[in-house]
């Protein structure tokens, strides 16, 4: 793993925080990793937005292997403390989940993760109207709010877009 620390550090495939790589979700115990992260993570999301339903919040390795994703990590020493999944159709990013797992939470990780991404002409994302930090993050990026989207009684969504 690089010293994310040292002068090299950008050359390395280090953010602000860590390392931020791809990764495969068919490598032994990467799933799973995966799987703990987003469990953790959207717990938190859970409990802001008042909803439990959340789709990777339930999901298992299988299931997150199936998905038609292209990953990153990003690493704080040799731990995987957050991921992003995407997906590209005909040159527009829709970012399908981001999640840092609470023990990493506020030192940049997820910050980092989407700002990889930010080199499409068109990213699309949404997130619980009632998930401020997310909310926050997106919006300092210079997503631009276009819409809620209720999908349940008890809850919203809020669409953003990027584009360049």
């Amino acid at each position: 793993m690089p010293n994310c620390r040292s002068a090299s550090a950008a050359r390395a495939g280090c953010d602000a925080v860590g390392v931020i790589r791809s990764i495969d979700l068919s490598a032994e115990g990467v799933a799973e990793s995966v799987v703990d992260i987003q469990r953790a993570a959207y717990r938190v999301e859970a409990d802001l937005i008042g909803f439990d339903d959340i789709p990777p919040l339930h999901e298992d390795a299988p299931q997150v292997r199936q998905h038609r994703l292209k990953w990153l990590g990003s690493w704080e020493g040799d731990r995987l403390a957050g991921v992003i999944g995407w997906t590209l159709d005909g040159g527009v990013c829709d970012i399908d989940r981001l999640a840092v797992h609470p023990d990493f939470a506020r030192r940049g990780h997820g910050r980092g993760l989407v700002r990889k991404l930010l080199n499409h002409r068109m990213i699309t994302v949404s997130t619980g109207t009632e998930n401020a930090p997310a909310r926050r993050l997106y919006e300092s990026l210079g997503f631009v709010r276009v819409g809620e989207v209720r999908t349940s009684p008890e809850v919203t969504t809020t669409q953003y877009v990027r584009r360049t």
